[in-house]
């Protein structure tokens, strides 16, 4: 049994920082609290140094592996929680600003847990780690929209995460084990049936933390009740760890049965209910949670494709990177106008914020799968992998899907580039040059797919 500790140091930095910061908090003075977030960006920068010296491997029994995947969720994730950070100067000199971050912290080791698990056991650990943060994060700000939020997400948690657990135990008993590999072979002669059942039950809480169909529900009132910050933390960084955990699930129990049209189906439902739903959504925050539903539809077109084309898994990775910093950097713009609430309120944004308007115009279009954004590589690549995985029904719904998602995007840039300036305070400073630096991410990433997509394995 491999027992080296060094192979989860990004993890450990993650966990370390999490505790220091907690009881470094507790010590230090409201104005300097902003210590524990310079503590949790310096473990996420030393984790992506160490992601990258990293070799591949099995750990602790083959319960954890350290892969292409686990290794791309690692440095996405520690990203993405540099860029909340930087969005996060409202809760700067809170009375509970450190807890804010190590909840951010502890949540985004949930999420990296998710990704590296290969075993069930370890994969409901993570669930619960990826979880129980969030729901306090939703309600952070004590008030009625967000302690509503934290209630309904908490509720839905709850009642997916022991479908979870009941499923863990099916599984289980039909395998023999809960690793994995063994898990593969243990499943080849048991029942499809009383498999089918299980694995189901298994991707219930996966599907809630990536926020798919038909584990949706949270996802716009949360969205929308909870703070920004938190709302663009809980929208992007758990489905970065939960799609990649669906991806090797479904690779595991496909030993038994072929998963490709399950997931096909969820994938289209899933794309095609949050387009639909954003269509006529003037609230910027609930347009913005309709559009990550739609996102998490095209993601799972390329776990459609696992076992199928080689192309599939770099594609959903390339995929979740260009995802969570395009997502990121229209939070930020949110983040940046905080009195902005309706897509009225945007109205001349380009005559007062020239660069924040086309900063927001980009990660739109990037949303969209504009070229040359890196959103645009990652449809294009996933929908290769669908293609060569004998799913062209699936391709098509997702480019009638594309086509369609213009409309709402449009609706938020039309006021933005034309019309009167609406009168709008001073946008927050740091939050501005976090929609700067992820626009201009979104474009470098995509001009940089080929390199991206060989060093993933494609």
């Amino acid at each position: 049994m491999d027992e080296n500790p060094s192979a989860l140091l990004p993890e450990i930095l993650l966990a370390v920082a999490a505790i220091v910061g907690l009881l470094l908090g507790s010590y230090l003075p409201r104005h300097r609290q902003w210590l524990v977030r310079l503590l949790a960006a310096a473990a996420c920068g030393a984790g992506v140094v160490a992601t990258v010296v990293s070799e591949n491997m099995a750990v602790f029994g083959g319960t954890y592996v350290v892969d292409v995947a686990t290794n791309a969720t690692r440095v996405v994730v520690m990203v993405s929680v540099v860029l909340v950070l930087c969005l996060a100067d409202p809760i700067r000199g809170m009375a509970r600003e450190s807890e804010f971050v190590v909840l951010l912290v502890l949540a985004a080791l949930g999420s990296v847990l998710l990704a590296g698990s290969n075993d069930l056991m370890l994969l409901a650990a993570a669930y619960l780690l990826a979880s129980i943060p969030l729901y306090a994060l939703a309600g952070f700000a004590k008030d009625a929209p967000g302690t509503e939020a934290s209630l309904k997400f908490y509720l839905m948690g709850a009642l997916l995460g022991v479908t979870t657990l009941a499923g863990v135990v099916v599984v289980f008993g039909l395998g023999g084990a809960t690793e994995y590999t063994a898990l593969s072979t243990g499943l080849a002669t048991a029942p499809r049936l009383a498999v089918a059942v299980g694995v189901v039950a298994v991707l219930a809480g996966l599907l809630f933390k990536a926020g798919a169909v038909p584990a949706h529900f949270w996802v716009p009132d949360v969205t929308e009740g909870s703070g920004a910050v938190a709302a663009a933390f809980i929208t992007t960084v758990p489905k970065i760890g939960a799609v990649v955990a669906i991806h090797r699930l479904i690779t595991v129990a496909s030993a038994r049965l072929d998963w490709a049209l399950v997931v096909a189906v969820i994938a289209a439902a899933t794309m095609t209910l949050g387009n639909l739903a954003a269509f006529f959504q003037d609230n910027v925050r609930r347009l913005l949670a309709y559009s990550t539903i739609s996102q998490v539809g095209y993601l799972l077109v390329g776990v459609a494709a696992a076992g199928h084309s080689d192309l599939a898994l770099p594609a959903v990775l390339l995929y979740l990177g260009g995802y969570a910093v395009t997502n990121l950097g229209a939070f930020a713009v949110v983040c940046a106008l905080p009195a902005a609430t309706v897509l009225a309120d945007f109205r001349g944004l380009l005559r007062r914020r020239p660069w924040l308007a086309v900063s927001l115009v980009v990660v739109l279009l990037g949303l969209v799968g504009t070229p040359p954004t890196v959103v645009f590589a990652g449809k294009l690549t996933v929908f290769t992998a669908a293609l060569d995985a004998g799913l062209l029904w699936l391709v098509v719904v997702a480019v009638v899907n594309t086509v369609a998602s213009v409309f709402y995007y449009l609706r938020w840039i039309g006021p933005a580039v034309r019309g009167e300036p609406a009168d709008m305070p001073e946008p927050t400073r740091w939050a501005v040059h976090t929609a700067y630096g992820a626009a201009a991410g979104s474009v470098l990433l995509g001009v940089l797919t080929g390199p991206l997509l060989a060093a993933l394995g494609a």
